[in-house]
């Protein structure tokens, strides 16, 4: 069984790694990409065949480009690409550090491999783009500033690309799909209402790709949020903040 090819930014842990591992049960040949290469490798062993590794890290972007185009290659043309890599920082104190680093992983290291993802794409003639944003897209947070605005980033990004292939008349899909909370490193913060495990998230990711969506929320519940969410003012929903 052949599915095609794919490649999964941000392999080594987390929705990733799960969604990395449905993809290779599913038949694909599956590309790794993660600043851990200790965690590829032992997926590698778990896999056995039809897995190919290539560290990176997305904040440091020329060489993080440099490395797709690399697997890209080596693997002779994908068709999915999912971008989950990103990172989360509780920062309260609004220290630049946290923030700095948040941006430059999660909106210019997306950018940038979605830049190579997409041409890659239009040279190939198709192709399935995913980006892993979040319902954190859709807030600002006083405890996280730069990761909510970052996803937002993601999804307008993912947004314009689908413009982009509507344009160039090409069958190229893209995905933004929107996470609620997740039981992985990047939930910040004390435990949440309908947290759920990174394998059903990736079961549902897994459903999303099939269906070539260009929008989900994960898990599906969160639609709901995500609708009074979009309709609450800004000074309700800080009041709303400040209560709980």
């Amino acid at each position: 069984m052949n599915a095609g090819k794919a490649i999964v930014v941000g392999a080594s842990s987390g929705i990733g790694r799960f969604l990395a591992a449905e993809l290779h049960r599913s038949g694909y040949t599956v590309g790794l990409m993660a600043r851990r290469e200790k965690l590829l490798e032992e997926l590698r062993a778990q896999f056995g065949e039809r897995v190919f590794v290539k560290p990176c890290d997305a904040a440091r972007t020329d060489e993080a480009m440099g490395r797709l185009r690399e697997l890209i290659r080596e693997m002779g043309g994908v068709d999915l690409v999912v971008l989950n890599s990103g990172v989360a920082r509780l920062n309260r104190e609004l220290n630049w550090e946290p923030e700095r680093e948040t941006i430059f992983t999660n909106a210019v290291g997306f950018a940038a491999l979605a830049n190579v993802a997409f041409r890659h794409f239009e040279e190939r003639g198709r192709g399935h783009l995913v980006g892993i944003s979040s319902v954190a897209a859709l807030m600002g947070s006083d405890d996280a500033p730069a990761y909510n605005a970052s996803k937002a980033f993601v999804s307008n990004y993912m947004a314009g690309l689908r413009q982009r292939a509507t344009q160039v008349r090409l069958p190229i899909v893209v995905t933004d799909i929107q996470p609620g909370y997740v039981d992985t490193p990047l939930a910040i913060g004390e435990k949440k209402f309908w947290m759920a495990t990174p394998e059903k998230a990736a079961r549902q990711i897994m459903g999303v790709i099939r269906r070539r969506a260009s929008h989900a929320y994960v898990t599906r519940r969160w639609k709901f949020v995500a609708w009074i969410v979009k309709a609450m003012p800004e000074p309700l929903f800080r009041r709303a903040r400040r209560r709980h």
